[in-house]
């Protein structure tokens, strides 16, 4: 590894042991706790990115964004378990439906921003873009259903227990979610991989003063080994993070919503938002829209079905029902806007900006959202 490349992202390691420092060694407000441990978390994410570019240079752009949507969703599902376990399950509600927004929205907003600097025009490809959007319409369907089966129950049935039937739908809905998933791989990387292939990957031309693109210079052991560093470390300023969350909403003012959709939101997602900018900022538009929207894809399809048939063994069952039509709102809106920039195979830097601007708009509306007793 050429260390003085990597110069800045060493030095910034040294901020990882802040948080931990400041909570067991400084009697100070947990707000510093808090964002001390979201500044760790977003170095390690980073980190996470370059260890995970390293193992996408050695694959095509298909399994490259698969390993770029994986990885980056270990500190999203780590702290979202963390704050599950300290009985917050409106919060990790809100921070699946911040985390869909976040990456679809802010992340390909940012990346085709980045990306579009001395580009008229990025183009990835339409049959990538198109199943993923089919994934995204599936997204809408699996999390409104819950909140309308519980309303037409409540309707039906006043009488019945509601809360075991929306336990246990959403446990079953967590299941079939999960195998739709794993047929999504089966379908991308094995029965039609042809058409995800590298010889379809498109590549933008590189704009003047612009890096060219560098061979992997990590073994995949090397590749490996941080990323599992990453994710350990990760998982203790979670901890930490999760632990502060009340105090640092209640010090700041903020709704316990509106943290878990923008601010834990961000924190986990904020590895996929470096690499999604990252790659587009070389050229691989393809490979960054796969990593946000894919990112978005598997936090409905994988993360919140993972949180669901973990609560149940945490004994600390959670539904899929948002209580907050504004989330459901939200998601859908991301969905809508997405699908509309991604279906013509090419994007410009004011579609970016539309994306910003829905996400900050999205953002208002959670700030000045009543706290729901």
């Amino acid at each position: 590894m050429n260390l003085r490349a990597h110069a800045l992202p060493l030095g910034l390691l040294l901020l990882v042991p802040l948080a931990p420092a400041i909570h067991y060694l400084l009697a100070t407000s947990p707000v510093w706790t808090f964002l001390a441990g979201a500044v760790g978390i977003g170095v390690l994410a980073d980190w996470a990115r370059r260890a995970t570019e390293q193992l996408a240079a050695k694959t095509n752009a298909a399994i490259g964004g698969l390993l770029n949507v994986s990885f980056g969703s270990i500190a999203e599902i780590v702290l979202a378990f963390f704050v599950l376990a300290s009985g917050n399950i409106e919060v990790v509600r809100a921070q699946i439906a911040g985390s869909i927004i976040g990456t679809s929205l802010l992340g390909l907003g940012l990346a085709i921003v980045v990306g579009s600097i001395g580009r008229p025009r990025q183009l990835f490809n339409r049959d990538q873009a198109g199943q993923m959007s089919s994934l995204l319409v599936l997204v809408v369907i699996a999390l409104l259903l819950p909140a309308v089966f519980d309303l037409a129950s409540r309707h039906l049935a006043p009488g019945t227990n509601q809360a075991v039937s929306d336990e246990h739908l959403s446990l079953g809905v967590s299941v079939v979610l999960i195998l739709l998933y794993a047929a999504n791989l089966v379908y991308t990387l094995i029965t039609h991989r042809n058409v995800f292939s590298p010889e379809r990957e498109i590549r933008n031309d590189s704009p003047a003063g612009s890096e060219n693109e560098k061979a992997a210079e990590w073994t995949v052991k090397m590749a490996v080994g941080v990323l599992v560093a990453a994710t350990v470390f990760i998982a203790m300023e979670a901890h930490l993070v999760s632990g502060a969350l009340e105090d640092t909403a209640k010090v700041l003012g903020l709704s316990p919503v509106f943290v878990g959709v923008i601010v834990l939101a961000v924190i986990g997602t904020a590895s996929d938002l470096f690499a999604a900018s990252w790659f587009a900022r070389q050229g691989k538009m393809g490979l960054a829209l796969n990593i946000c929207v894919g990112s978005a894809i598997q936090v409905a399809l994988v993360v919140a079905p993972l949180l669901v048939i973990g609560s149940w063994f945490m004994g600390k069952p959670m539904n899929l029902v948002f209580d907050n039509p504004m989330a459901l709102f939200a998601i859908a809106s991301a969905v809508l806007i997405v699908n509309n920039i991604a279906r013509d195979g090419e994007t410009t830097w004011f579609e970016g900006i539309l994306l910003i601007g829905v996400y900050l708009l999205l953002a208002l509306a959670f700030l000045f959202l009543p706290v729901i007793a």
